[in-house]
């Protein structure tokens, strides 16, 4: 049967089409872009979004197993929620939904809330899937590279409770393992959760040591502004948006990202080798 991949253009769910595909799924793309529909021969393409009823329910037809990504978007609670519906309709049996560390403890945060009720959703109508909660990708911090070397300084206000930062790879290799394990078994299995986090538990000042070893010149970490924060941030992106990532920020100063204890194991033990590292992804944008 096949395994539809939504969000399948983004950075998470390419490495999911990737690594499935990699495995000899038989996978099924839904994009609102066709013409950003780059994936590897063998996978097909829906065009749809996932407010749109029709095309959800033609791009379920067939499909056995469903990867549920939707990105932090102001409607983002009634796609995954309208998603979900869809797929029940359709019989789908087999879900694994990407989802955030911590929605419980960051309840204010617009996209961490509607996560956090989306989760609730799955359980509450009794879904079979597996719920993967990422921490802070460390892959975010290509967007400050040029910050971090141009002005000596780690310019993300992560705060000192420590953020257990995880490589985007590393997530879309877990993602369609989960998906395989599940298309495989012979009976729908039971609801799971995985928290997806990196081998460390980075602090400001962590993060800034790092770089100024791959560096080799001092880089300092300032400490948080997060009215500073939102300004810059509203330079690419809407002013909403801006807001929620600064409440976000404000919370891994209060709260952190901090994993529970086995979940390194856990992931090691899933993927068979090592977690990617910050200094690994530091060393590799430092030698591009």
């Amino acid at each position: 049967m096949t395994i539809l991949v939504t969000g399948a253009t983004g950075t998470i769910g390419r490495h999911v089409v990737d690594q499935l595909v990699k495995r000899g799924a038989d996978v099924r793309a839904l994009v609102r872009d066709s013409a950003k529909a780059n994936f590897p021969e063998g996978v097909s393409v829906v065009q749809g979004d996932l407010l749109d009823v029709d095309a959800l329910r033609d791009a379920f037809s067939g499909v056995s197993t469903l990867f549920l990504l939707n990105g932090v978007v102001a409607d983002e609670f009634t796609q995954a929620l309208l998603t979900l519906n869809v797929a029940r309709e359709a019989g789908i049996e087999r879900i694994v939904y990407l989802s955030v560390i911590h929605s419980d403890l960051y309840a204010n945060v617009p996209h961490f809330a509607g996560k956090f009720g989306v989760e609730r959703m799955i359980e509450e109508m009794g879904l079979k899937a597996t719920i993967l909660r990422p921490a802070y990708f460390i892959n975010n911090d290509v967007t400050i590279k040029d910050v971090v070397a141009g002005h000596g300084i780690y310019p993300m206000p992560i705060g000192s409770k420590g953020l257990a930062m995880i490589d985007a790879r590393d997530v879309g290799e877990i993602a369609a393992l989960e998906l395989i394990r599940r298309e495989q078994s012979a009976v729908a299995l039971p609801l799971d959760r995985i928290n997806l986090v990196g081998p460390d538990t980075l602090t400001g000042a962590d993060v800034a040591a790092i770089w100024t070893d791959v560096l080799g010149r001092p880089i300092a970490y300032p400490g948080e502004d997060f009215a500073a924060f939102e300004q810059n941030l509203r330079q690419f992106m809407p002013n909403w948006m801006a807001f929620d990532m600064r409440l976000m920020s404000e919370r891994f100063v209060t709260v952190g990202m901090v994993p529970d204890a086995g979940d390194v194991d856990r992931l090691t033990t899933l993927l068979g080798r090592p977690l990617r590292s910050y200094r690994a992804f530091a060393t590799e944008i430092a030698s591009a």
